[in-house]
Formats: C-alpha cells, structure tokens, sequence
C-alpha cells in the first residue's frame, strides 16, 4: 500500500524540522528551555564562594573569578556545547542517547546510563527549590519588606511552594507553549545580566585580570580552603547537562550559536559582581548578595520580579530534561511502560504525569526540609558531578568507536574531564551527610532501571519465535472444524516477531493447548512506532485467505493506538473492498460489532517452580512487582474490558530439580498383595 502524506503531517514535519535550523525563533526557544538553570548560577555561586572562602580581598575574588570562568569554559562550552553535541541520535541528547549510540561496544556500559540518568534525576529536585528560593529571598533588600521576607520564614516557604505548584501544573501544556512565553523573557534575563555586570567592569576594570587561569590555580593551591572551594565553584556549571539532555528541543545550532550570548552575559557578571565587591574595600560583606547589590535601588524590585522569573525558567530545564530522560529510559527497556504525553507536534516535547508529580512532590520535601537557599546550596551538586563523569566515560567510546578519532586525542579529552570532574567530585563528597534525603531518592531510582533492564534480558530468554508456516495447516483445519466450539469470530494476538513468517510460540500454544480456541479469523498484529507524529498507516499481510491474516499498523508517536477500533475499521473496508469474505459464514450479519473481536493478551507471572540464586530471585521478583503497577497492555491499546482476555503463563527460568523427600511409609488397601515389579 503506498504511502500517503496528510497535508497536517507536512506542515507538522516542516515545523519539528523550522525548530531544529538555526533562527531566531529557535535560538529564543533554546533561551527559554535550555539554559533557566546555568543562567540563574549568578544568584547564589559567587556570595557561596564569599561565604566558604571567608575574607573578600583580591586574592579570593580574582580566583573565584578565574575558577568560573574557566570552569564555564571547560565544562559547558567545550565539553558540552563542542564535543557532547555531537552525540545526536536523530535529533535526541541525554545520557540515554548516549547510550543507544555506543551499546554495542561494551555490554557494561548500561551501568553508566542507568547510574548518570538516577544521579541526575535526583539531584535535580533541587534546582527548582534552590533557584526559586534565592529569588523570593532576594525580596528582603526591598525597602519595607526586610521585616516580612526573612530567609526561611512560612511566607518565603509558602511563596515558594505556590510558585512551584503553578510550575508543574502549567507542565501538562508542552514545552512549545513553554518555550515560546519564556524566551522573551530569558533574553531580557541575560541582557540584564550582561549590562549590570559590564556597568561594574568599567567602574573598576583591573577586574578583567581575573580571566588569567593564573588567580585559579594561585587560589586553589594556597588557600586555606583552596582545593575545597571547588564544591562551591561547580555551582556555576550545574546547569551544563541540560544543554545535552534537551538537544530535541531546539537543535544543536540553536543551542551552540545562543551559548556564545548566554556565556558572555554570564561571564560579564561574575565579573560585575567581583568588581562590587573589590570597590567595597571590605573583608566582610555582612551577607549582601553581590548579585542583588550591583543592581541600582530603582530596579531592584523589577530585577528581582525578573530573576524569580528566569528563576520559574531553570526549573523548566530539569523538568523537560526528566521528562526526556525517562521516555528514552522506557523506550531502551530501563523503565517500565507508563503513560506518555505529547501535547505539542514535536516529538521532542513530552509530558509524562507520573513523573511530574515525583518530582513536584520531590521539590516541596526539599523546600520544606532546607527552607533556605543557603541550607540548599551545602546539598547541591554532588550527584551532578556523578551524571558528568558517567557521560564523560560515555563520550569516550562515541569519540573512539563511533567517530573513530585517535586514541592519543581521545585519551587526551577523557584524561583532563575526569581530572576536572573528579576534582569536583571529591570538593563535593563533603555534602553527602547534608543530603541523606535525596540518597535514598538516587538509590531507588537506580535500582528500578537496574532491575528492569535485567530482568528483561532475563525473561527475553525465553521467548522463542517458530515458523508460521508450519502451523498453517493445523490453524485451518482448527478455523473450520465445527466439531469443537467457537471460541469468537475473530481471534486477535499482538506479535512482537517483525518478520512476517515467523510467530512467538507462546502464541500458538494458547490457541491449540488445553481448550482450542476455533475463530473464523486469526489475526496477528504488529505495531511499529513513527517519528512523525500522526501518521496512521496499515499493511496487509493474507497467510492464508480469509483465514490466517498479519496486520502492520505503522502509528505515530502522538496516535493513541486504539487497536480495537482500527482492527474493526480495517475489516471493514476489506469487506468492503471484496478483499475478505467471512459475511457468508453468518449471512445475517454485514457489520462488524465489538463483540466479534477478542483479544488475547499473554502475560507471565513468575512460577514458583523456580530455584534462583540470590540475585536472580531478587531481581526477578522486583520485576514482578514493579510490572503489576505499570501500565496494563489494555490501556496501552485501547482496548474495552469486554473484548480482552488475558491468559498467564508461568516463567519458569531455573526449574526445581534436587527435591529430596524420604518415603515414611507405603499402605497397602488390607488383603491386596503387591504388584509384580516393572
């Protein structure tokens, strides 16, 4: 059956293609998604650095100055913006894309996906808390309100949870709609950054020394607290996974080409707030945030309306990013099957409910645990420097195996990544007493994708495909042998098999064993998922004539596959169409009802004829137990109570072999002599 194109499914593929090409509309959408997390660093990096630091001379502010910028310029712009964006499997990023691309290469490699996707997902409940919080707080240098925004008092804490209430509702939306409010506002957010901090460069431009590397490691080395201070530096870059994760968003040239304005801003002011600070002539600054301090008392009040806006921004990266990484984790078998959204055309933007209101409910357990911006900062970070060195290990097979680059230049980026983030690492191991709560959060996350993707492999086993053809002949005779009771008229089985001759063997051991289903029609269905995303396309496969029929439904990724309905309107118009002849069987009918079809859907269940090891046992069970509450097949494909029957087959991987019984005794019916032996 040829292809045919809607002139809908045209202007939609053209509008996902318009987003991923450079243009001002895509690089405002890239503002907007991509970058509400590193853009907001300003408001809590530099005054954490002040504050763990201890003294604001010079000394200290030149080489926290040196240390972000290069940071900046290590981390995000050449290993993310340069190298990891590269990494594009068909337009998606994240640890998962990754992933998919260099699998094949190592069969270990799962452990970094599963361990860079849970560490990332975790630590990021905290951005929202932490970039909303500094905001509101930022209230507190407005005249009149000193005395009613105090850092961690019920309104500020009430304010928050409202503002991230509103945030993860408006989620259900896309973010298209998103994306296309909040670029407007990022870029006002940054032009503000920029200009604040270039008006402080010129008042005292000897700020501008602190882009030599040279301050960096001069405070690293002699500092008291030199080395650790890194912990409160990585703050500035923790938004640089983003850029990879939500790459389906926006396109690649639209995030490199908007980075170079996001960056300059940023590094403008840092600079801006260093040189406040050096013009003060204090060691101690009595708490002022030198990002709040550079703006002029006339604008204060809007600048900090805007900072809780870009603010409402940074969380959007996270929550965009989560949703991305889980639809590649159930996509890739790490994740069990729930229910995914998508409210705009673009395959990229996705909403998934459940893990939503996680992470909602994630957040508000921060906020109200912290309470204070400050109290959060000691927590964050830690976990992310985990995601980065996972991706860095993951980089290293797609530059080696997938580009084919040198070893000697592979080699030479892996070893200064994983000195650079290993660095981090260890500044912010001191955290983890702080951040308990969200270890717990880590260890289950990791555990679910780890228990999935094994069990899978493990169950996959024992599915075994056999030739259809063979079968054909006993499937007719059973279809019109009117000695054994109908079971329906049309006999409905989904097959995972893509080749068209072959059939699980599952499948033909529910029609013949025990009871024989007899259906007039069998029909073996397989669906294959688009990229675009209303296609609705079927072919017709007749085995045997009006008897033994294979249906490919080809569905986009937006179609809700509703297999009852469209199996029912494929019948149809094949009567229609002459091309199936069942009506002469019951000549009464010449419609189709609901009540004709049945459904059978297989499910396993884990028999107790089994003899695990440990593991085995563990993870088997934990399958199990996580499948029950995932999203039943029924809902999945459409399908009414009435017209589905689920059958349960036992899983048996490792049978009971050794059973050592003792016989106690053998009675004998009184008078009865035994019988000859055999």
């Amino acid at each position: 059956m040829p292809k045919k194109t809607s002139k809908n499914a045209l202007l939609i593929n053209m509008d996902q293609k318009s987003m991923h090409k450079l243009s001002t509309a895509g690089l405002l959408v890239a503002l907007g998604i991509i970058y509400g997390d590193i853009g907001t660093s300003p408001l809590y990096t530099f005054q954490t650095i002040l504050t763990e630091g201890g003294d604001a001379n010079r000394f200290l502010v030149l080489g926290a100055i040196s240390c972000v910028f290069w940071t900046l310029t290590l981390q995000t712009t050449f290993k993310y913006v340069l190298i990891t964006l590269q990494a594009d499997n068909h337009g998606e990023g994240g640890v998962f894309s990754l992933y998919a691309l260099v699998r094949r290469y190592n069969k270990h490699l799962f452990w970094f996906a599963i361990i860079g996707a849970g560490t990332l997902l975790a630590d990021g409940i905290i951005t929202p808390p932490i970039s909303i919080t500094s905001a509101i707080e930022g209230l507190n240098m407005v005249k009149g309100l000193e005395e009613h925004i105090v850092p961690g008092n019920a309104l500020v804490v009430e304010i928050v949870m409202v503002i991230l209430l509103l945030l993860f509702v408006f989620q259900r939306f896309g973010t298209k709609i998103v994306g296309g409010a909040f670029g407007p506002v990022m870029f006002l957010w940054f032009f503000m950054l920029g200009s604040l901090g270039l008006i402080q460069v010129m008042h005292y431009p000897s700020i501008l020394k602190g882009l030599n590397p040279w301050y960096g490691i001069r405070l690293l080395t002699l500092h008291p607290k030199g080395f650790w201070l890194l912990g409160a530096i990585f703050l500035c870059t923790t938004g640089a996974e983003a850029l990879y994760s939500d790459m389906g968003h926006c396109g690649r040239r639209n995030i490199r080409i908007s980075w170079i304005f996001v960056k300059t801003t940023l590094v403008l002011n840092y600079l801006g707030q260093g040189a406040w600070v050096l013009l003060q002539h204090k060691d101690n600054l009595g708490g002022i945030n030198p990002f709040f301090a550079i703006v002029p008392g006339g604008l204060l009040l809007p600048s900090i309306l805007l900072a809780t806006a870009a603010s409402i921004i940074a969380s959007q990266a996270l929550i965009s990013g989560s949703f991305t990484l889980i639809n590649e984790a159930i996509s890739l078998g790490f994740w069990p099957r729930i229910n995914v959204k998508y409210p705009s055309n673009i395959r990229g933007q996705i909403y998934i409910p459940s893990i939503n209101w996680i992470l909602f409910t994630g957040c508000i357990l921060v906020v109200l645990y912290f309470r204070t911006s400050e109290a959060m900062t000691a927590a964050y970070g830690f976990s992310i420097t985990i995601a980065m060195l996972m991706t860095t290990f993951l980089m290293f097979y797609f530059m080696r195996y997938v580009k084919h680059w040198p070893f000697w230049i592979v080699g030479a980026i892996l070893t200064i990544f994983v000195c650079v983030e290993f660095s981090f690492f260890v500044a912010n191991a001191v955290k983890i007493v702080k951040r308990l709560f969200f270890l717990v959060f880590e260890i289950g996350l990791i555990s679910t994708m780890y228990i999935w993707f094994n069990a899978r492999k493990i169950t996959q086993r024992f599915l075994t495909f056999v030739n259809l053809a063979d079968y054909i002949p006993m499937l007719e005779k059973l279809s019109h042998d009117e000695a054994v009771p109908k079971y329906c008229t049309h006999l409905v089985y989904f097959t995972r098999s893509t080749n068209s001759k072959q059939i699980e063997k599952r499948i033909l051991e529910s029609i013949f064993d025990n009871l024989e289903k007899r259906a007039d029609c069998y029909w073996f269905i397989h669906i294959e998922r688009t990229d675009e995303p209303y296609t609705m396309e079927y072919g017709i496969e007749e085995i045997r004539d009006d008897t033994i029929i294979r249906v490919d439904f080809r569905l986009g990724f937006r179609v809700q596959p509703k297999v009852g309905l469209m199996l029912r309107k494929v019948v149809q118009e094949m009567i229609n169409n002459k091309e199936l002849d069942i009506v002469c069987r019951y000549p009464v009918f010449t419609t189709m009802k609901p009540g004709d079809f049945r459904f059978v859907i297989i499910r396993r269940f884990l028999s107790y004829d089994n003899e695990f090891s440990a593991k085995e046992g563990f993870i088997l069970n934990a399958y199990f137990s996580i499948n029950s509450m995932a999203q039943s097949e029924k809902s999945a494909y459409g399908l009414d109570g009435n017209q589905t029957v689920f059958e349960f087959e036992p899983l048996v991987v490792n049978p009971v072999s050794n059973i050592k019984m003792k016989r106690l005794y053998h009675k004998l019916e009184e008078g009865k002599e035994p019988g000859p032996p055999c």
